[in-house]
């Protein structure tokens, strides 16, 4: 395990040399990910939002699995367009036929969507989703019209008026940590992706899921969670007293025992 942050000459076809791990390459070398325990491995872990393979090396320690850069983070190169779930789910979807059976994908936020979208599309590969502060549904808003003065303001920026870089920093003030974090593509996928609303995939996935939830979460709020646990066939529900968004890095206890469980 190498200390020392990759560097060009440090790729091959093994893969890369991480800070923390060493990454191997998959999907033809379209991804990169870290490999743990024995191969094949038996679980899939895919992170969330402006995280990379490291924020779930706590629930995935000691199993036999594979944590993947999604596209546009950590090592893995962005999509050349606006991906949502759906494109996602497609560039993750080679790595499964190296894995072996029982199957479990553990899916943290925006990793749970592409985890659920992957058992929707693929019903008979993968045997258990663990899905964890995932936005499944969109939060239901009474949110207005965007206020006159940014409407004039981008009025202004297609006729010509204001220049982009003047609207860039209007965009910037008004939305979240996420959306100004992200710039190119990964905005627009962003944009995209807090669009989306997952209720024909949750009606369609026939393996089991369980779903690991904060009390606290504020980013995928637990009444979201429960009303999603409405629509799914085969599920349980654990809820974390104290936890918030992040229980992969805080309470990863409770991940780990959905991922036993289902591994038995």
């Amino acid at each position: 395990m190498s200390s020392g942050a990759a560097s060009s000459d440090q790729h091959n076809r093994a893969g890369i040399v991480s800070a923390v791990r060493v990454l191997s390459s998959f999907a033809n070398g379209t991804l990169f990910g870290a490999r743990e325990g024995e191969t094949p491995a038996h679980v899939l872990a895919l992170h969330g939002w402006r995280k990379d393979n490291t924020d779930l090396q706590k629930v995935t320690e000691g199993f036999d699995a594979i944590t993947l850069d999604l596209p546009g983070f950590g090592s893995s190169p962005e999509p050349t367009s606006v991906w949502g779930a759906k494109e996602y789910a497609e560039a993750v979807e080679p790595v499964l036929r190296e894995m072996a059976r029982p199957l479990v994908i553990v899916g943290h936020s925006f990793g749970g969507r592409i985890a659920l979208q992957l058992a929707a599309n693929h019903p008979n590969a993968i045997d258990a989703l663990v899905l964890t502060g995932t936005p499944l549904l969109r939060k239901k808003t009474t949110a207005k019209k965007p206020a006159f003065l940014y409407r004039a303001i981008k009025f202004a920026n297609r006729t010509g008026v204001l220049s982009d870089a003047r609207l860039e920093q209007v965009r910037r003030k008004r939305g979240s940590a996420d959306y100004r974090a992200a710039s190119g593509v990964m905005r627009d996928v962003f944009v995209r992706l807090v669009n989306e609303s997952y209720e024909q995939q949750l009606r369609e996935v026939q393996c089991h899921v369980e779903l690991v939830w904060g009390e606290n979460d504020t980013e995928a709020p637990l009444a979201i969670a429960k009303e999603a646990a409405q629509l799914i066939n085969d599920v349980d529900m654990t809820t974390v007293p104290g936890g918030s968004h992040w229980l992969p890095t805080e309470f990863p206890l409770p991940i780990r025992e959905a991922i036993n469980k289902c591994l038995r």
